[in-house]
């Protein structure tokens, strides 16, 4: 309930990027289904970015998957002076499934996936042996992190069922993809 409050509670950015993502969904759906992962994941990037392919938070991460530099070059992006392909849709989003599937071959679990996203897969996998939870949405993580995979279910909420909060607006792709 926090995360579709504070989602739905800025009623135009809500609208605004619901219209982003009528841009930049149907470039990243058919790399992610082609990758193996997940449909949902799409929707870190609106938590990530807002969906603004050149965000730029206070500690570096840039593009609509927030890489930092050094993760981004892990995954196989340059990241140099006149060449940031971060701001690649396309490059940004193969890189952005190699971390997930790395993710998920280290956990088998999406949950943890998803959340070793917002703080790394080491601390995710330190947490996951010193807690001893059986599911990884049970571990006892800083505020943001528990919060995330809410905040992630927020989203497809939101852009599923636009009209439960108060969007009327709904760009023809939307319409398209709730009636499969």
């Amino acid at each position: 309930d926090r995360e579709l409050m504070a989602f739905t509670y800025m009623h135009s950015t809500s609208l605004q990027i619901i219209k982003r993502a009528n841009r930049y969904f149907p470039i990243v759906e058919p790399i992610l289904r082609e990758q193996g992962v997940p449909d949902d994941f799409k929707y870190l990037m609106v938590i990530e970015s807002g969906m603004n392919p050149e965000a730029r938070s206070p500690v570096g991460a840039l593009g609509l998957w927030q890489f930092m530099k050094e993760t981004a070059r892990e995954y196989g992006l340059r990241v140099e002076r006149k060449i940031d392909e971060r701001l690649d849709i396309e490059k940004s989003t193969h890189a952005a499934c190699r971390y997930l599937r790395t993710a998920y071959d280290k956990f088998h679990d999406w949950v943890a996936v998803a959340q070793s996203y917002n703080i790394g897969q080491a601390r995710i996998g330190t947490e996951l042996k010193e807690q001893k939870v059986e599911e990884a949405i049970d571990l006892q993580l800083v505020e943001e992190t528990n919060r995330y995979i809410y905040r992630l279910l927020a989203i497809k909420i939101l852009f599923t069922h636009p009209e439960n909060f108060g969007i009327s607006a709904v760009p023809d792709y939307y319409k398209k993809i709730r009636r499969r």
